[in-house]
């Protein structure tokens, strides 16, 4: 039932390590995905407005005439080409900096940037409060992407400006509230960094009873231990333009020598990468009169004062924060200890997660390799109502999101060089996946191999073959962490929400259905990934049914698929069984099944077997993997039981598989696949599928 392979996938690439793009990750061959459009905006406080246009979608929506049903809104994220060579850049801030801070007086202020006036009528509400700068364009380079799914406001503090913390925190809490009393049923976002985070805070402690999340990066609640904190009266005693100009280029800067070694490691070019890095420092340096004006010496010891006060006013309420938390922590902040205070606040904060950034400098938000739009969606925390609605609330991966998965799981599928058939509505079997039913609801219930990792080159197979999201029904541990347990690190599971997986429960699998969608089901769950010695392709499936019944009430139609070649390529040397034999190994095991979520608490049998662990496995010789999908069985105006389902997927798997692939099959209490006695490739269509692999 969990999609252990995605998960294991995640963990292995590490997709979201963020670094700088190099010029050769834009050359990826783009995938079809969704087209994109605007629709109307409606803002609390400004009339912007833009027209909507059709689009295609992998959720589609439902007709207000259906009983009892929602209506499922989507919005599409995807840039065009054009789009994505736009996105702005750091001279882009200096140049509206520039403008913004020249005739700059009054009191702070919010404002709305010109190009988040295209949002979806339904879209949160972000609220962008800055760190030392004080100018409000921090998220320039995010700008295009946030307005898609959210109305964004900026709040800017002009550079004379002398506003205490606290002054600062009630013009935020009357913003907050009065658009809370506007639309009380919609999340406030509020993103924040360094100096900003702390009046997030304070604001969130002041208001528990208001629905806000916070996306906070490098807080400053560890001004304390910055040295900073110590050279505040030499600091007095500097020049003007040093003063201030070495304090933003340390900021700004990160560890050029550092990313530049960095992607020779992976193989790019050296010289774009020290063109790109020579452009920002002569970008920087042209600039350097708009970084004295925007901190000058007074402006900068000001805000250091203030810094000190935000964060011992934060500090002395976190006890109270209440509101669900993503915290965004850079390697190489040299301001501020950013790793270890997200980790101190990850552990005080109640709804808390922290995603780590080992190359970015303290201006998180600056550097081209972050995506702000793709970390929220990666962490699941994206939604329109009080609470999260995996279906509804999910946006589709864009294209460069897609290429970037697919990019990083590209060795999966040049070891395994995997061969995919699937069956048509006549019952003839073809190479590829043209036998795949295009309009959904289509439930794909098949079991898993070790550690379920043949759904790695599945999924996105089917989006560059078919342009089908597979929605993988996952165990709840790649989502949240069990109450009243110990903080997990979930970091390495954003590519399989990204990707469209949801938490196991009848609630989001009827979602799944109501919206045609394409859902990859194992029952076999956990046992089956994890599975021990001598239990080969066996199935672990529950005794009663279990969703199939709910997918023959919206007609889905069930494609049963297997898949062999993982359990002969790879030797299982320390089981579970091996493990609980080691005392190191056995206080491990019970300690993380302890604290991940139980599933199906009332099955009895080997299925109800939840025990997490590790098996460790030796390769044998390279190999391959086979995916076979059956004929679609239709279920509209019919119910189907396990003992019913069971001889279907039995009578469509075995004898009629081409490659001259073979099973032995016998059901002895449970399905259960013994061995495979032939596996015969033809070799011109060996090598016309890939020459990575060989035949087993």
């Amino acid at each position: 039932m969990a999609t252990i392979g995605v998960c294991i996938s995640a963990a292995l690439s590490q997709v979201f390590r963020q670094d700088m793009v190099s010029a050769a990750s834009r050359k990826l061959k783009r995938n079809p995905l969704l087209k994109p459009f605007a629709v109307s905006t409606e803002q609390p406080s400004t009339a912007a407005t833009a027209t909507a246009t059709e689009t295609r979608s992998f959720v589609k929506k439902k007709s207000s005439s259906d009983e009892g049903a929602e209506r499922i809104r989507r919005v599409d994220v995807e840039e065009s080409e054009n789009e994505e060579g736009k996105r702005k850049s750091l001279k882009d801030y200096f140049d509206e900096a520039k403008e913004m801070i020249r005739s700059d007086g009054g009191q702070p202020r919010w404002f709305s940037p010109l190009e988040c006036g295209s949002h979806s009528p339904d879209s949160p509400l972000l609220l962008y409060l800055p760190g030392l700068d004080g100018v409000g364009l921090g998220l320039t380079m995010h700008h295009q992407r946030l307005a898609k799914i959210f109305n964004v406001c900026c709040l800017h503090i002009p550079v004379k400006d002398r506003t205490s913390f606290t002054g600062l925190v009630k013009l935020i809490e009357q913003k907050v509230r009065s658009e809370n009393s506007h639309l009380p049923k919609r999340p406030i976002y509020l993103v924040a960094e360094s100096l900003g985070a702390c009046l997030a805070l304070a604001v969130a402690a002041r208001n528990p009873d208001i629905d806000l999340v916070m996306i906070l990066a490098n807080p400053a609640t560890s001004f304390s231990k910055s040295v900073l904190q110590q050279t505040i009266p030499l600091l007095g005693l500097m020049p003007d333009q040093v003063t201030s100009l070495s304090c933003m280029l340390s900021l700004m800067t990160g560890d050029p020598l550092k990313i530049v070694m960095h992607n020779v490691v992976k193989g790019l070019s050296l010289q774009p990468t020290v063109e790109e890095l020579s452009q920002n420092l002569v970008t920087m340096s042209s600039y350097l009169p708009v970084l004295a004006d925007i901190l000058p010496k007074e402006t900068l010891l000001w805000k250091l004062e203030l810094l000190q006060s935000a964060s011992a006013y934060a500090n002395a309420r976190l006890h109270a924060v209440k509101a669900e938390t993503l915290i965004l922590c850079s390697g190489k902040d040299q301001l501020l200890p950013s790793q270890e205070e997200g980790q101190r606040l990850c552990r005080a904060l109640p709804k808390c997660q922290t995603r780590m950034f080992e190359n970015s400098g303290h201006f998180l938000f600056m550097e081209d390799g972050v995506d702000l739009v793709t970390i929220i969606k990666g962490a699941s925390f994206y939604r329109r109502g009080k609470n999260l609605d995996y279906v509804s609330d999910f946006v589709p991966p864009t294209t460069p999101e897609f290429n970037k998965v697919h990019k990083d799981i590209s060795w999966m599928s040049a070891v395994t060089s995997p061969v995919m058939l699937s069956t048509s509505e006549d019952g003839k079997i073809v190479r590829g996946l043209s036998g795949i039913p295009s309009e959904g609801p289509v439930l794909f219930v098949g079991y898993h191999m070790l550690l379920g990792l043949e759904v790695i080159p599945m999924i996105p197979q089917f989006m560059l073959e078919r342009n089908i999201l597979l929605r993988g029904i996952a165990h709840p541990m790649l989502f949240f962490n069990k109450p009243q347990g110990r903080p997990r690190d979930l970091g390495g599971f954003d590519t399989v929400r990204l990707m469209g997986a949801v938490p196991v429960s009848a609630k989001n699998f009827y979602r799944l259905m109501s919206s045609k969608s394409h859902v990859l089901l194992y029952p076999g769950g956990v046992r089956e990934a994890l599975h021990r010695k001598g239990e080969e392709y066996k199935l672990f499936w529950p005794e009663q049914s279990e969703f199939v019944r709910m997918a023959a009430r919206f007609g889905a139609k069930i494609i049963p698929f297997g898949a062999v070649g993982e359990d002969d390529i790879a030797e299982l040397f320390l089981d579970y069984n091996d493990q609980m034999k080691i005392p190191y190994f056995k206080s491990w095991i019970e300690k993380i099944t302890a604290e991940s979520i139980s599933l199906r608490t009332d099955a009895s049998g080997e299925v109800a077997n939840q025990q997490m662990h590790w098996p460790y496995a030796l390769p044998k010789v390279p190999g391959r993997f086979y995916y076979f999908f059956g004929k679609p069985i239709e279920t509209e105006a019919t119910s189907f039981s396990k003992s019913q389902l069971l001889p279907l997927i039995l009578k469509l798997l075995p004898d009629q598989v081409p490659l001259s692939l073979s099973y032995i099959l016998k059901f002895n209490g449970r399905l259960q696949i013994l061995a495979m006695i032939q596996l015969e490739v033809d070799s011109s269509e060996l090598d016309n599928s890939s020459t990575a692999g060989s035949a087993l």
